[in-house]
């Protein structure tokens, strides 16, 4: 049976029904806005949107609890952004959702104070949007989006929800039983949808054929590291930072008198990745606006060749996989180990009679084939991300380019057809239009502000001007001189600089196919335009 999701528990504002076009009676949403899914982004989008007073927002994610990249928390591994890149501090520091916050809520701050280290464990990282995600009253665990139609009449999103399984964070909060309860479909209204459901671990074609327990993706390698032990060959392919900590670990717990080890990579070289202060100034917001404004054929040209930016490996962990080995041939000792770089998979098949692993390899640089024989293969291979079934009831209300992929624009919104008037958004699954910043976690709360700006006609946070050194692009022409303007144009504050003031109803600038922003808001990175007033400060258009 269908039935309509309580609302949550906690005393929250009397909502305020717009009509429709052409609708003297309009229905009354439950929610401002949905979010579909619960990682990091949708996660930062939760926290900032709680300081909203007046936004009704609800998330929904189908796993029961928070559980970010669980496969990857291996001992010793690290953030590779520092801990001000957490869920809101670098758009609201002041924010009680902070990792801060978190410290001082478990009682760690002079633990850390002591620390000394910027970059912070990546259990520690989990363990903190956990404690978030539990906290906010608007996240809902064990709950999965089946599917999303339009409602033109209401000009409302009905999201169709089921529940998989009690969530026993809501249940220590007091929600109401039925909300915590056993299976169950509703539906719920919205205003508005964010989708942040993540990317998923690719496997490349070679693959696609081997059905085996001892092939498969890192994204898994924690959980299934224990049935790689004793194997006498194992094979990692990939060399992103996801594949280094992966042959890392594997070689600090190798048997080197009984097994070997491989390492192979398309990439050149096991490289580090770019980590100078002005390289990382192509994860800003500044780039971002410079990235959306180039024409899709550039965009797609340059996201592979900035390869070092998002495929390269943190030197520390290059450095400890060479100390591992200079250390292990002292006084003659054997490696165990091959690297491999400029290789590619080419086939792969499976020898059931004595369970190996058959590559048909190929070194790009020599064009020479090769074979290589192994018992397991771990596969280092990325993610991408993926177009939701349930979005097949409105599939033919999107804009896709001759790719297959949604057209994004500047604010991270699906382009629509005109009879959409609600607002499809984002969040990293925008790298073919935004860049490689889309997966970065320095960007997130960045990136959820912009959006939570658009939902709010600018109600909701000052987001920073342009910052950047760097200049990307030409400078814009300003008379005779050809520098760029060192800062942007902002309005008179009217409201704190952190949390918004409350929120009144959504801007209505139409549903219609929406071109992509950055050609009417940018003459270049530096210059920003508003299409609605902002009342606290940069509205980031």
């Amino acid at each position: 049976m269908t039935s309509r999701i309580p609302l949550a528990s906690r005393d929250e504002p009397p909502r305020t029904a717009v009509a429709a076009p052409g609708l003297p009676h309009p229905e009354t949403p439950d929610y401002d806005v949905v979010g579909v899914g619960l990682g990091p982004f949708n996660l930062s989008l939760a926290a900032l949107a709680d300081g909203l007073p007046g936004l009704r927002a609800a998330f929904f994610e189908q796993a029961p609890a928070f559980s970010w990249h669980p496969g990857l928390l291996l001992e010793g591994t690290t953030l590779q952004v520092p801990f001000l890149a957490d869920l809101v501090t670098l758009i609201d520091p002041t924010s009680p959702w902070s990792f801060l916050s978190y410290l001082r809520a478990h009682d760690r701050l002079f633990r850390f104070y002591l620390y000394e280290r910027f970059h912070i464990p990546r259990r520690e990282y989990d363990a903190y949007c956990r404690w978030v995600a539990e906290g906010l009253q608007s996240t809902h665990f064990g709950a999965r989006v089946e599917a999303v139609r339009w409602h033109p009449d209401a000009g409302l999103f009905r999201i169709v929800v089921t529940r998989t399984t009690p969530p026993p964070a809501e249940a220590a909060r007091g929600e109401a039983s039925e909300s915590a309860g056993t299976w169950s479909t509703r539906v719920v209204t919205a205003r508005h949808l964010v989708l942040g459901i993540g990317t998923e671990p690719i496997t490349p074609p070679a693959f696609a054929g081997v059905s085996s327990d001892r092939v498969f993706h890192s994204a898994h390698y924690r959980q299934r590291r224990a049935s790689l032990a004793g194997l006498p060959h194992i094979t990692v392919v990939g060399s992103g930072q996801s594949g280094a900590e992966v042959f890392a670990d594997l070689l600090r717990n190798q048997q080197t008198a009984t097994q070997h080890l491989t390492w192979i990579t398309r990439t050149p070289a096991f490289a580090p990745m770019e980590y100078s202060k002005l390289g990382l100034e192509q994860f800003t917001p500044d780039h971002i606006r410079y990235f959306h404004g180039l024409e899709q054929g550039r965009r797609d040209a340059l996201v592979p060749a900035q390869w070092q930016l998002y495929k390269g490996i943190d030197a520390d962990t290059i450095a400890q996989i060479y100390d591992l080995l200079y250390e292990r041939t002292i006084d003659g000792g054997d490696e165990a180990a091959t690297l491999m770089p400029g290789v590619s998979v080419q086939s792969a098949s499976l020898d059931d009679g004595r369970g190996e692993i058959a590559l048909g390899c190929r070194h790009r640089d020599q064009d020479r084939t090769f074979p290589l024989t192994t018992d397991a293969v771990v596969l280092a291979t990325g993610y991408a991300a993926r177009r939701p079934a349930l979005l097949d009831p409105v599939a033919g209300l999107l804009a896709l380019d001759g790719a297959g992929r949604f057209q994004i624009d500047a604010r991270y919104r699906i382009a629509t057809d005109p009879g959409l008037t609600g607002h499809l958004y984002v969040q990293n699954a925008e790298l073919h239009t935004h860049g490689v910043g889309a997966p970065d976690l320095g960007l997130g709360a960045w990136r959820a502000a912009v959006i939570l700006d658009d939902l709010t006609g600018g109600h909701a946070y000052r987001l920073p001007p342009p910052s950047a050194f760097t200049t990307f692009g030409a400078p814009p022409r300003t008379g005779g001189s050809h520098h760029a303007p060192r800062t942007a144009t902002t309005t008179t504050t009217t409201g704190p600089a952190g949390r918004g003031t409350p929120a009144t109803g959504t801007t209505a600038d139409g549903g219609g196919l929406r071109e992509p922003d950055a050609a009417a808001d940018v003459d270049s990175d530096r210059a920003v335009r508003r299409r609605h007033p902002v009342m606290l400060g940069e509205g980031d258009r």
